[in-house]
């Protein structure tokens, strides 16, 4: 568990760093909250349960299944992790580069692009260190997810909420400015 914490430390402290220049802080916390819970969760998954093990929860709604996902969402992609790495750190960077943008924008767009952010960064950790994102959550109906998947949709939702609802073009035309 020791050599888990010294690489989640410095995976965490080079994240700190790359966000620093452009981050607030609420969005560090949402930001390293969403990334410390998933990596944690996943940590307790994989210290307790062997893959393909499933554990009930509410019998025949949801378990705890663990599952090593070589893709992205739904397994599509699978083992195409060059390809994912490569679109993960895309993501990361037109992230940082846009995001003076984004920062003076809605709070809804600023916070529904930060969870999307962390959900990728938690992700792109494991897929780093072995190739497969670990997923858990299991309500049978649905294909088998992580915390880092439930920041991304959430985020997807607020920026899409935010762009539908919130955002005045005026506003969009000054912040271009």
């Amino acid at each position: 568990m020791k050599n888990f914490a010294d690489r989640l430390k410095k995976i965490l402290l080079i994240i700190e760093l790359i966000f620093a220049i452009a981050f607030i802080h609420r969005d560090k916390v949402l930001f390293f909250g969403v990334v410390a819970l998933d990596q944690f969760t996943k940590a307790l998954v994989v210290k307790s349960m062997v893959p393909g093990e499933s554990i009930p929860i509410l019998q025949e709604i949801f378990h705890l299944t663990y599952v090593l996902n070589p893709g992205a969402a739904f397994g599509i992609l699978s083992n195409q992790r060059e390809f994912l790495l490569l679109t993960g750190a895309v993501l990361i960077l037109a992230t940082a580069y846009f995001y003076p943008l984004i920062k003076k924008s809605d709070a809804c767009l600023r916070y529904g692009t930060t969870a999307i952010l962390s959900g990728a960064v938690a992700n792109l950790i494991d897929r780093v260190q072995t190739g497969y994102v670990v997923d858990f959550f299991d309500f049978r109906f649905w294909p088998v997810f992580n915390v880092a998947d439930i920041a991304i949709v959430v985020g997807m939702g607020f920026m899409i909420y935010s762009i539908l609802f919130r955002l005045d073009s005026t506003k969009i035309e000054e912040v271009q400015r």
